[in-house]
């Protein structure tokens, strides 16, 4: 089953959801907040260097539960984030950070930063256009397989159904003496 929508630009650039979140607004981390400040500030820390974190838009109350890593394209085994997923040295007491995934059906990649002290700031969601093409390109070699596997089992039915056909044909009346057995067997 395919990953993303057919026409994925037109459903970031046109669906109200993702014009709202396209443009640059105030999130906040959402993380443990039945935790102390102290407590939740330091969690959130390590969630970002092990590459997790849960953010909220705030204006409209969208909660994503975001991965830093790059798109694992190839299956590749994740590991610790670089800087260009989480960067804690552009900019004191911020965090930058990038989270590539499928939303709704669509390629989007996450991208904001949090403030250390007060766990908010501001994010925004990009169309990924180069993940879009490679989903796209998955998504049909997965239809081809489909319509394959389709056409071979319609082939094989045919094949069945024609085989049987000239067995008939053969013996026109295959299930009489069927009959007839089960009911000379009947009889004694």
């Amino acid at each position: 089953m395919p990953r993303v929508v057919p026409d994925q630009r037109s459903k970031f650039e046109n669906e109200e959801f993702f014009r709202k979140l396209s443009r640059e607004c105030e999130i906040k981390y959402t993380g443990f907040r039945d935790r102390p400040h102290e407590e939740r500030q330091a969690r959130f820390q390590n969630a970002c260097r092990d590459g997790r974190s849960e953010v909220a838009f705030v204006a409209t109350g969208t909660n994503l539960s975001l991965q830093f890593f790059p798109a694992n394209l190839h299956g590749d085994q994740r590991q610790v984030p670089t800087r260009e997923y989480v960067d804690f040295e552009r900019e004191t007491g911020k965090v930058h950070l990038k989270a590539p995934m499928i939303l709704n059906g669509v390629c989007v990649i996450w991208r904001g930063w949090i403030d250390l002290q007060r766990m908010d700031g501001m994010g925004f969601l990009e169309y990924d256009d180069e993940r879009a093409q490679h989903e796209d390109a998955l998504a049909q070699a997965a239809f081809e397989e489909a319509r394959r596997r389709t056409r071979d089992f319609e082939d094989r039915d045919r094949s069945h159904r024609e085989d049987l056909e000239s067995r008939r044909q053969q013996d026109p009346s295959p299930g009489s003496n069927m009959a007839n057995a089960d009911v000379e067997h009947k009889m004694r």
